[in-house]
Formats: structure tokens, sequence, C-alpha cells
């Protein structure tokens, strides 16, 4: 990160947010990181007297060769991982500060924990750019298998975010996520990941490309807005993210979605443009475009067995 917009605190914060900004600066060694810029008068100027943090991301770049492996309990031998990570954003430099991700803490609804909010930038003019691409593999009942590599390219976010708090019973994470995305290329290629800055490289033999993938609320006719979809949300409708036990004693990594209040759950929309294969081995193939034009979830309920 080459700057950081910060807004004012509260005497009783300055010390926490503080250390929260000494923790977000410590980026890992092969981050491509420039050292932090005092704020111009413009930036100063902008600040408005509230607890939390404003900040943006300038030259942001992360890669490397960490690989992070997750290991079934004992007596399973089975693993997963993801190696290789490389992330990247492209700058709007016209709006550096004026639209930036705000992180603070808000008061909860009655009878709730407050809430860690994390609020991504507008983004209208759709200059921020992500760019993503890892490793990936799994090794169970003796076989290992090199999954190949994931690219993202392309993907743009306008406004949203996340949203963390303690549940309203038992243990784990609540959380809450709007999403209004923009994704121009989702590539899965076997033989390894090749390059990243084209969709349609000539060196990939074998890939599949999901192109202009768009996701974000819709009116009750299917059309989308230019709103996120509230996929979930901690007062209303909270997903939680915890570990649970089966009745075998097995445990079990549960991702979940509760039921909507009287509110109702939000409508979404994901439209996909293209999904295309390309092998050399047996010939490529075009499926076309895809659309569901609203989604409602009412309720989710997902346990993974180690």
């Amino acid at each position: 990160m080459r700057a950081l917009d910060l807004t004012a605190i509260s005497a009783g914060h300055a010390v926490a947010t503080l250390c929260g900004l000494i923790s977000l600066c410590g980026v890992p060694t092969s981050a491509s990181a420039e050292g932090l810029q005092p704020l111009n008068d413009v930036a100063l100027s902008s600040v408005t007297g509230r607890d939390g943090l404003s900040f943006d991301l300038s030259n942001f770049s992360l890669s490397g060769d960490a690989r992070y492996t997750y290991y079934a309990p004992s007596p399973s031998t089975a693993s997963a991982y993801i190696g290789s990570p490389y992330l990247s954003r492209s700058d709007d430099s016209v709006s550096e500060f004026a639209d930036p991700y705000r992180l603070a803490v808000v008061k909860g609804a009655p009878g709730m924990a407050d809430v860690i909010s994390l609020s991504n930038p507008l983004n209208a003019n759709g200059l921020k750019r992500w760019q993503a691409a890892f490793d990936w593999g799994v090794n169970a009942d003796g076989i290992a298998f090199e999954g190949g590599s994931a690219v993202f390219k392309d993907a743009v976010f306008y406004g949203g975010g996340m949203q963390w708090t303690t549940p309203r019973r038992g243990e784990g994470i609540a959380f809450g996520l709007a999403l209004r995305a923009d994704i121009g290329n989702i590539l899965l290629r076997p033989r390894g990941r090749d390059d990243i800055t084209q969709a349609e490289p000539a060196g990939v033999a074998e890939q599949m490309n999901i192109r202009g993938v768009k996701i974000g609320a819709v009116d009750s006719n299917g059309n989308f807005l230019n709103t996120p979809w509230r996929i979930a949300d901690v007062a209303t409708q909270p997903g939680i993210f915890n570990a649970v036990t089966d009745a075998g004693g097995n445990p079990r990594l549960h991702v979940g979605i509760d039921w909507p209040d009287a509110s109702g759950a939000a409508l979404g929309g994901l439209q996909i443009d293209n999904v295309s294969f390309r092998s050399d081995i047996t010939g490529n193939l075009d499926l076309g475009s895809s659309r569901i034009g609203s989604i409602q979830i009412q309720y989710l309920d997902i346990k993974v067995r180690p």
C-alpha cells in the first residue's frame, strides 16, 4: 500500500486504531509495497470526525511461492492446498482518496454485539480492477491430484462489502455480505496458469473459460439494478461460519445463511455471457450464455466432511 487516507477518530479509540493501521500495513515480503506517503491538504480537508478507518490501495500487488494446506484430522491422511498466490489491483488516480475502502466498528442491532464493517469503494467508473490467480490440488485415498490453476481476470466490485460479528447463538463467526461485481473471465487451466494477462493465449492447450460474469441485485422482473445484492445481513439474515459436530461425534466445517426476518430475503441475479472449453485432446466446445434472472436465498446449510 502506497498511501492511506485516515478519517479522524475519537480519542478513546486512537490507540486501537493505530494498532489496526500497523496490522493493515503488515504485508508479506513478497508483496510489492511502497512506503507510506503524507496526505496532502486536499485529502486532509476531507477528513470527518467519526470512529473508523478509510484507506485506499495504490500500485498494489502480491505474489510468491507460499502454499496453504488443510490436513484432515487423524486417522485420515487427506489434504488439500492452494499455492503460488497472485493478486493485484489497478488504480483510479482521479478519485484515489475520494472513494476509499471504509473499515469501522458500528453498533449492532438491539441485543446484538457490535459489528465490524468493511465497505468497498463505489468504483462508479470501474477503473479499480482486480487480477488474481492460484494453484490448487488434493491428496486423498493414495492419489495426489494437481488441479492446475484458477485465474480471475478483470474483477470489478461496485460497492457492497462484508460485516462480521459474534453469532446470536453458538460459536463461530456471523457475517453479512453484499455484492455487485463484474468479472471479465474466470479461467480454469489444468496444465498451469500460463499467461494470466490473456483470456485465450495461444500457449494454453486446455482450459475452461467463463466469460462476462455479472452479479448484483435485481428487481421483481429480474432486471439488474445498480446496487449490490444483499446475500446475507448480520441484523436481518446473518450468515454463519463455524465448526460443528454431527451425531456420531465427527467434526464438520459449517457454512450457512439463516432464515430472513419479516423483511424477506433480497433478490439477486447472475448472468454469464459465455462458457467455453478448449482442449487439444477432445476438441473445443462452446456452451453459449446463461442467466438466472432472480435468486433468493431463503436458507443455506452446508456441512463439509474433512
